[in-house]
């Protein structure tokens, strides 16, 4: 035994867990690493089959067990042994994600596909290992539970009150798990092995400086780093360690480690969310480099989740599973914790992107099949709208439609008979393209045709005057099915040859007549509904005369004068300087917003750096305000163009003096029925080395924040825990959906960084727009004394280019759940989905709801068609109080329910009340999965 202090625990055992993390994407590309991968696991194989007493632990992902196998799928039954005998450690994940940049329901995904894969191979890994992601999310016991797993394992973020190698970490809804903390990193023991002659004395002095943490007489020793394999004769060198005079030395798994030590009774109890810079860099600045990735995985994710997988089941007998499936892969692989983070090469970069970009294309694949059913089931010319959302809703659409030009104005009416509000946004040119053509060149025109297709739009006919020489093409939105191409040739070959070869002809290209428009309509819950269009009266355009804010809602037209936006719950004013003030009906006001601040960035991929002297840039050069041009019932626009001068680059010495003229716009748009103002940001990035943040002040001084994001609503200080270890804790943190201070809450359309600062008159909250950097990591930092990875360039994280963010500020008096951000953000993230009916006879406009659940402050996560014809259900309660949540359908009674684990697995059977439909209780923060029997037929199927 070896005792380090007389009152310490004396070490008894070293477990030592041979293991590697394995980067399946990082500084080189996915396919470079992954012939390392096959070396190292043929290595890893071999050596296991040969040794009975060797052991290995897989870093808790399945990604990197699948890569090799795919490349060598004769070694499966081979992997197959090795789990059995417990060798081998695979599971729980299908990768390492970064638990703040994807979803809280692709965290699932990603266990549900990698213990599905393990279970091919034996049985999984019962730990949820977490060893390298930046930071955790407050979520993460509570879904590890959920799926059976008892036990975590992690080292960043760990606060610094935390002073043994166990914990009791704890979720918002109560779920608390047992915890290992690795105290010095996933490779305290990476190096111990490093020569034969010094091994005994390198771990007598590695006990001797971090046994404080073990309270059990047993000693964790983390065997392996970063793409490496244990060293050829391990286990010659333990059995050497083992005859001298020390602890005796076990090969282990982490599973055979953390059974053999009993859990403490006195854990500490560490709530929420885990984001300490106390002992190990969480590396924040990967939160805002590459902001495409953010945005392409933030609209992938909701795409799938919310759009095509539950129209898919609502609406389609045959719901094409293995695209959806496919999906979820590309989702869930592009969430590993350096692939969405942006932290790797430009070679990686590109390939997440186009990883997403495929997810994208398999959802929309999916939920187009759906919404052509339902659009064929709608009268021909008439106005669908799909609510994917589980609550009745009234929402704002935005469309073109073809409209005789004698028509006065255009309505829209439901199948009740209902008006909708209804605005004429604009009348598109009917004329789209005017040119002259020789008479020997006349002829060939018909070459420009796709079918019957020009200009994107369909041919209806084509007039041809050969006394005035003028050919006009007619498209509209469905063409003529009897178009004959050859026919239509000859006949202006015919005309042409009425001239001599040079005689100019006018050839115009004309659509029919259409308007654009904007409307609120009323759609069921998870349900459709359609409109009919036909003509409506004029109706005098508003004035411009201040409205009164009314609280609790307005049925006041929406003004919108040349600097002020005003719909009767909130009202806008646009400065001289280019920023905004709100007021809402409630007398919150906020002014200053939309301030933008730009400074320099020589940092990296993983942290902010600021220069020794940094220029802030605030000023424009030049402010533009212009309307949008309409003023109606439902919608008011106004556009903000500034003009900034900005250094083109920036060093650690400051700013360089040569600037670059740089423009950023700003709509602002407030629509019927919002107590808030939607903002979208756009602007041109034109230098490198820069950060670009908008700026929004807060009515009242905020001495921290709330921000939503992975399932919770998290509360953080505007002070983050600092530590010994090499990072500066900046007061950055990330935001999925909305952010709250101050009385003051942004709405968010991606994972967007934050942070809380002090401005010119109070507290601001600072959205990081664009961060603009060259390096992978670099040797010499600012804000971190020692290097996240290599020192590479990354030239494209610069992102140089259009760029853009969608967002809404609202201003409130009380919490942020007394504003209903949440709800707010819920509705703005998921709109309605707008098409045009197709049915051509014997269907009439109509409205059906899907699925209604109702619940004081519920979301909805995902809804999908099980294989047993069952609608599973994930919902989480997103509030500090129990509720019961009541699940129903109009179309027809749910026949059984039951409570699931989030694997789908049967608990708790549901009672199902007399009006058929399930009430579920649910915790505070509770994630719920509840599988419900409709019967065979899809809800929305229309017969």
């Amino acid at each position: 035994m070896l005792r380090v202090t007389d009152d310490a625990e004396p070490i008894t055992t070293v477990w030592l867990v041979p293991h590697t993390h394995w980067d399946r994407e990082w500084y080189e590309p996915f396919q470079r690493f992954r012939l390392r991968l096959v070396d190292l696991m043929d290595d890893v194989v071999d050596r296991a089959l040969a040794e009975p007493e060797f052991r290995f632990t897989m870093d808790g992902q399945m990604a990197a067990v699948d890569d090799y196998l795919e490349v060598r799928p004769e070694r499966t039954e081979a992997i197959r042994r090795l789990v059995a005998r417990g060798q081998l450690a695979i599971g729980p994940w299908r990768v390492l994600m970064d638990e703040f940049l994807c979803s809280g329901e692709t965290m699932i995904r990603n266990l549900e596909i990698g213990l599905a894969d393990a279970a091919r191979l034996g049985p999984s890994m019962p730990v949820g290992y977490l060893p390298d992601m930046f930071g955790h999310c407050a979520q993460m016991p509570q879904l590890l539970l959920g799926v059976g797993i008892e036990r975590a394992c992690v080292w960043r973020g760990v606060p610094a009150g935390v002073k043994r190698s166990e914990f009791a970490w704890r979720s918002p809804d109560g779920s608390t798990i047992r915890t290992e903390y690795l105290a010095n990193s996933y490779g305290n023991a990476a190096d111990l092995f490093a020569d034969t002659e010094g091994t005994a004395g390198r771990l007598l002095a590695r006990i001797r400086t971090q046994s404080q943490w073990y309270a059990a007489g047993g000693f964790l020793a983390m065997y392996g780093t970063d793409h490496a394999a244990p060293l050829p004769g391990l286990l010659d060198q333990v059995a050497a360690l083992n005859a001298s005079d020390g602890p005796e030395v076990r090969v282990a798994t982490l599973t055979e480690y953390l059974d053999a030590i009993p859990a403490p009774v006195d854990s500490p109890v560490v709530p929420g969310e885990l984001r300490s810079h106390a002992r190990a860099n969480i590396l924040p600045g990967v939160l805002s480099v590459r902001w495409p990735l953010k945005e392409a995985m933030a609209v992938s994710e909701r795409l799938l989740a919310r759009y095509a997988e539950p129209l898919a089941a609502l609406v389609l007998r045959e719901v094409p599973q293995g695209y959806l499936d496919l999906a979820w892969r590309r989702v869930v692989d592009a969430s590993c914790h350096d692939s969405v983070t942006g932290c790797g090469v430009d070679e990686t970069a590109l390939q997440v992107q186009a990883r997403l970009e495929e997810a994208g294309h398999l959802a929309q694949a999916v939920r187009d099949r759906a919404l052509d059913l339902l659009a064929q089931a709608s009268p021909a010319g008439s106005v669908v709208v799909v609510n994917p959302l589980p609550t009745p809703r009234d929402d704002l659409i935005e469309l073109t439609l073809p409209v005789p030009s004698q028509w006065p104005a255009v309505e829209l009416v439901s199948s009740t008979g209902q008006v909708v509000a209804t605005q004429e946004l604009s009348r598109p040119e009917p004329v789209l393209a005017r040119e002259t053509v020789a008479s020997a060149d006349l002829q060939r025109l018909i070459h420009r045709i796709h079918d019957r297709e020009l200009f994107g739009l369909q041919l209806t006919g084509v007039d041809i005057d050969a006394d005035e020489r003028r050919v006009t093409f007619a498209l509209a939105e469905a063409g003529d099915p009897g178009f004959d191409s050859v026919a239509t040739g000859d006949r202006l070959a015919q005309a042409a040859a009425r001239h001599t070869p040079q005689a100019p002809w006018e050839v115009v290209t004309r659509a029919a007549p259409t308007r654009t428009l904007a409307a609120k309509v009323p759609v069921p819950a998870l349900g459709w509904a359609s409109f009919q269009v036909r003509p409506g009266q004029a109706v005098a355009e508003p004035s411009n005369a201040a409205s009164p804010l009314v609280p609790g809602g307005s049925v006041l037209p929406i003004l919108c004068a040349d600097r002020t936006l005003d719909n009767g719950l909130i009202r806008v004013e646009v400065h001289d300087d280019g920023t905004f003030s709100v007021r809402g009906a409630d007398g919150s006001f906020a002014t200053g917003l939309g301030r933008i601040v730009d400074g320099g960035d020589c940092g990296d991929t993983y942290n902010y750096g600021p220069p020794g002297v940094d220029a802030l840039v605030t000023t424009p050069l030049s402010v533009t305000v212009e309307s949008g041009g309409s003023r109606g019932p439902v919608l008011g626009r106004l556009t903000v163009t500034r003009d900034y001068a900005l250094p083109a680059t920036s060093d650690h010495g400051g700013r360089s003096a040569e600037v670059v003229a740089t423009p950023v716009v700003m709509h602002l748009e407030v629509r019927a029925g919002e107590p808030f103002v939607r903002v979208a940001v756009s602007w041109e990035n034109r230098t490198r080395d820069h950060r670009l943040r908008l700026h929004l002040p807060t009515p009242r001084t905020a001495s921290g924040s709330h921000a939503q994001g992975q399932l919770a609503v998290v509360s953080r200080s505007r002070h983050p825990e600092s530590g010994p270890v090499g990072e500066y804790p900046l007061a950055t943190f990330p935001a999925e959906r909305f952010i709250d201070a101050g009385g003051l809450g942004a709405i968010l359309t991606r994972t967007t960084e934050y942070e809380i600062t002090d401005g010119p008159d109070g507290t601001e909250i600072a959205l990081t727009l664009l961060r603009a950097v060259g390096w992978l990591s670099r040797n010499v930092h600012p804000h971190r004394n020692e290097p996240a990875g290599p020192q590479l360039p990354t030239p494209a994280a610069h992102v140089i280019g259009p760029g853009s963010l969608n967002l809404a500020v609202l201003p409130h008096d009380g919490s942020w759940a007394q504003a209903g951000l949440g709800r707010w953000a819920e509705s703005m993230l998921h709109p309605v989905v707008v098409l045009r009916g197709g049915a051509s006879e014997g269907s009439e406009t109509d409205s059906v709801e899907g699925l209604t659940i109702d619940g004081k402050e519920v979301d909805l996560l995902s809804l999908r068609r099980r294989e047993d014809g069952w609608l599973q259900v994930r919902v989480v309660n997103s509030c500090d109080e129990p509720d019961t949540l009541r699940l129903s359908s109009a179309v027809r009674p749910v026949l059984a329910a039951v409570r699931c684990d989030l694997l789908g697995r049967h608990g708790e059977v549901l009672d199902v009340i007399d009006e058929g439909a399930v009430l579920v209780p649910v915790r505070p923060w509770e994630i719920a999965t509840i599988a419900l029997d409709v019967g065979a037929a899809p809800l929305l199927e229309r017969q």
